[in-house]
């Protein structure tokens, strides 16, 4: 499952950093990884598993939520990151309600996190904090999310700075201090969309 664990030599006030990518290319299709852990917030039926796909960035395996619910989410919880990034390649493939593709970071329980999107029905990139299973937006920003195209969303967070990038472009960058300390990385989507998710990376400084 995991493709790279590379340690970077630079040092952060006496701190190391690492970073890690996961490419889910030697992990079975049709199921979820046994490292990761899906739920979600609200009630519903998230359906994550791993699908082959010839579009991946990283052949032949992507990581698709094909089910519905609120808010479902895919984490792997035994990572513990307070300041770092979290950065994915996802494709919006259908969803009536909702395209969304999102990352998800300081994730606390299934009712508390940071998300970032990017959504194909609206053209927008988001960031919301959820708080006690409430969902509330701090920032939405037009950004161009075409459908069936494979972007790279990615989030840089330190203290209380946050950027959020969407193909290279930062279209968020500011401060807030709602979820504090440290917490898991993961994904996201929202209603019934249908999302495939591929190279997820990590990292803490």
């Amino acid at each position: 499952m995991k493709e790279t664990c590379i340690a970077v030599a630079t040092v952060f006030a006496a701190s190391a950093a690492f970073a890690e990518t996961i490419n889910f290319d030697s992990d079975k299709p049709g199921a979820l990884p046994s490292a990761w852990q899906q739920g979600v917030t609200g009630k519903g039926n998230p359906q994550w598993a791993v699908r082959q796909d010839s579009s991946a960035p990283s052949k032949p395996n992507v990581l698709q939520q094909s089910g519905s619910g609120p808010f479902p989410w895919c984490v792997l919880p035994k990572t513990v990151v307070e300041n770092g990034f979290v950065e994915v390649r996802f494709k919006s493939i259908s969803g009536k309600a909702d395209q969304a593709g999102g990352v998800i970071w300081r994730w606390k329980d299934g009712d508390n996190y940071y998300v970032a999107r990017a959504n194909a029905l609206e053209d927008n990139v988001s960031l919301y904090h959820t708080t006690n299973g409430r969902r509330i937006t701090i920032k939405y920003v037009d950004a161009p999310v075409p459908p069936n195209v494979w972007h790279t969303l990615r989030v840089e967070f330190s203290g209380k700075r946050i950027k959020v990038a969407l193909n290279g472009k930062t279209y968020i960058d500011l401060e807030d201090a709602h979820i504090a300390g440290s917490g898991a990385v993961g994904l996201w989507t929202k209603a019934d969309s249908v999302t495939a998710f591929d190279d997820f990376s990590y990292g803490s400084q």
